[in-house]
């Protein structure tokens, strides 16, 4: 079945305690290159292979438990959405077993399940019945069905008449308004404006409240740290790893930016998860909180064409610290290194919560503040100076820098999650951030 770098990682989960369990999972499609091969080999007229083999999925396994909130991350073309429609039935695995313990409702790509000609009234009929429910039992859901997907009047015409959003709205409200334990979601909510968007993830919240199983696909990064418990990472159909949301969307931007490159001996782990780094970055604690760039070696990446040789944080008078007050001016500081003559260099910072969402961030190329060639051997100091307007709490700061080589996208260093600083408030409002908003009460006229 070809090479797969050993990325088959064993069952984490209790058989007994596992909503999905995927074991060995191939699916392996026959690629040819004319169409008059494919009926030849059909008919039997050949003996010669006409074929080549693709390997949508190669030897994937992993368990999820009941109740747990999982995502599935990868580039496209990954096998995300083969093994989804595998675990729901659409598709049969080429080898490997899949095992599932509850009612799956799922959302794939649109259209799938739904009889275009039909209406949407019709349509919520075809799909409660093929989840087998009864009419009567259909009819019991069928207000919080239209409540929820709120389309109004158009529920009563051919689904090939809607537009992306409404037919979302309708597949999403049937799928979770049938009673599930197991809710899977294919990268559909997308074509959402945010309102609904919104109101479909606060669904999520509740579903995790009551203990039900979810599992997502998503390029949404920030969504897939905030709603998930554990986050599975494909990439050309192997499984790379999983762990942490935070960990495996770092490994998947240094995948994005061909920089991941995991050992055949760490195959069941990511390598942020690895115990030697985690083991390192303890003991080089004391020098992180100092900016030393030798706290965070084991969680770079990058050409090293750049390197960045120390970072801090300065309040707004001057010193040095790793805690600012809301409201405060601060600065955000890197010393970088040039080994190679660069055209333009791009130099980056970025902000996250500790789960990993990204809240903020900028760049010299956004702010047009250094577009110039650097010559090997340059030494530059960068500043940024803003004003702290997060909420109190902890954060991570990011630093990078990036540049292009013609039209190719080019990371020469980058330290993820490099620094921690702590905002100290004494009035905290809704969200990550304060809009420092003015306000005036008066009597009406």
């Amino acid at each position: 079945m070809g090479e797969n770098k050993e990325q088959t990682a064993a069952s984490t989960a209790d058989p007994a305690d596992a909503a999905i369990a995927v074991e060995k999972v191939c699916k392996v499609y026959k690629l040819y290159d004319k169409p008059k091969d494919r009926m030849f080999e059909a008919l039997g007229l050949t003996k010669k292979k006409k074929y080549t083999e693709h390997f949508a999925l190669s030897d994937v396994s992993f368990d999820v438990k009941q109740g747990e909130c999982v995502g599935i991350i990868g580039t496209n073309g990954s096998g995300k959405s083969t093994i989804l429609k595998i675990i729901t039935g659409v598709l049969n695995p080429t080898s490997g077993n899949v095992k599932v313990n509850g009612r799956i409702s799922a959302l794939l790509e649109l259209g799938a399940g739904f009889n275009q000609e039909y209406s949407g009234m019709e349509n919520i009929y075809l799909n409660g019945t093929m989840n087998g429910f009864t009419e009567q039992e259909i009819e019991a859901r069928m207000q919080d069905i239209l409540d929820f997907a709120d389309i109004g009047d158009y529920v009563y015409q051919p689904v090939k008449t809607y537009s992306s959003g409404m037919f979302v709205r309708l597949a999403f409200s049937v799928a979770i308004n049938i009673d599930p334990e197991i809710l899977i979601v294919d990268e559909a909510l997308s074509v959402g404006d945010v309102f609904f968007q919104a109101k479909c993830y606060h669904k999520f919240e509740e579903f995790k409240k009551m203990g039900k199983t979810i599992m997502i696909v998503s390029h949404d990064l920030s969504s897939i740290a905030k709603y998930c418990d554990r986050v599975i990472l494909l990439n050309q159909g192997i499984k790379l790893g999983e762990g942490a949301p935070k960990e495996m969307i770092d490994d998947f931007k240094r995948v994005l930016v061909g920089q991941y490159e995991l050992p055949a001996s760490k195959s069941e782990q990511s390598l942020l998860n690895d115990a030697q780094v985690q083991e390192a970055v303890q003991k080089d604690i004391a020098a992180k909180k100092k900016g030393s760039a030798d706290a965070v070696k084991t969680l770079e990446y990058g050409t090293q064409e750049a390197e960045i040789e120390e970072f801090y944080i300065l309040d707004d008078r001057g010193t040095r610290t790793n805690a600012i007050i809301k409201g405060a001016e601060f600065g955000i500081h890197m010393r970088v290194r040039f080994n190679s003559d660069l055209p333009a260099p791009i130099f980056a910072f970025s902000i996250k919560t500790a789960k990993g969402t990204e809240i903020t961030g900028t760049n010299t190329m956004f702010e047009k503040a250094f577009l110039e060639p650097v010559q090997a051997g340059a030494v530059k100091e960068v500043s940024f100076t803003q004003k702290m307007s997060l909420q109190g709490g902890s954060y991570l700061i990011s630093f990078g820098v990036t540049g292009y080589n013609g039209n190719d996208f080019q990371v020469y260093h980058r330290l993820y999650d490099a620094l921690d600083v702590t905002v100290i408030s004494d009035k905290d409002t809704v969200g990550y951030y304060d809009m420092d908003s003015k306000v005036t009460v008066t009597d009406a006229k």
